[in-house]
């Protein structure tokens, strides 16, 4: 079975496959992965992929010393299944890179847009010869919200919590609105734009963050929560004896 622990800005997951198949995720905090030993424990392990796009912290290095099997460390020298044209892959958040693998194994020779809603809003790219290009980077839901209290005199600190019409009809409405709907909206654009070039684009839609409109096979776009672990699993297992 494999390991998988993946490590990001706000939170950490830990996860079990057995092959492709995924068997638990529970979630721990960034700064200690505490629950990491009872959750090793708790399976028979045989490898591990570590991936963070966070600094360690002692405790996290403390708690990654107790896994006794080969451990893989996400970095830009790790082999790829995909061809990687992003100009300094060094600077490359793993778990962008981790998707586009995930999305890429589950649909090869495809179009692909991966969307992964999280700190950060990402958009990653790789076509149909299976060649990643790059993507870009927005701030995530949570930022927009804190950026606004933060920058301004006035403006309250709010959350997705309430009432999101497509018009505010007071500030609290006004600033949700503007949140929402300005990140779903950006989303669209990005869709839009990439299927007017790539008209078979498929679009995998990942990361904490639920978006309203449509999600369904019909229009290529697809859902999955755990594509980033997908991904890192992948990677484990091609980077298995390299």
């Amino acid at each position: 079975m494999n390991l998988i622990v993946d490590i990001g800005n706000t939170i950490a997951k830990l996860a079990v496959f057995e092959r492709d198949e995924l068997r638990e995720v529970v979630y721990t905090s960034n700064e200690t992965l505490s629950g990491l030993e009872c959750f090793y424990k708790k399976y028979d392990i045989d490898k591990c992929i570590v991936s963070s796009v966070v600094d360690l912290k002692d405790e996290v290095k403390n708690n990654l010393k107790l896994i006794d099997v080969p451990v893989v460390e996400m970095n830009h020298k790790l082999k790829l299944p995909v061809n990687n044209l992003y100009s300094t892959p060094e600077t490359l958040g793993s778990d962008r890179i981790a998707g586009i693998v995930g999305a890429n194994y589950y649909y090869p020779d495809n179009d692909i847009l991966v969307i992964d809603a999280g700190t950060c809003i990402t958009y990653d790219f790789i076509d149909s010869s299976n060649n990643y290009l790059g993507g870009n980077i927005s701030p995530g839901v949570d930022i927009r919200f804190k950026s606004l209290n933060s920058f301004t005199s006035r403006l309250p600190l709010l959350d997705n919590g309430g009432d999101c019409p497509l018009i505010g009809y007071n500030t609290e409405t006004a600033i949700r609105a503007g949140v929402m709907r300005g990140a779903e909206f950006e989303v669209l654009g990005y869709i839009s734009e990439m299927r007017n070039k790539y008209p078979e684009l498929l679009v995998f839609l990942t990361g904490g963050y639920t978006f309203s409109f449509e999600i369904s096979p019909k229009n290529k776009i697809f859902a999955d929560k755990f594509l980033v672990l997908k991904g890192l699993n992948r990677l484990l297992e091609y980077n298995e004896g390299k």
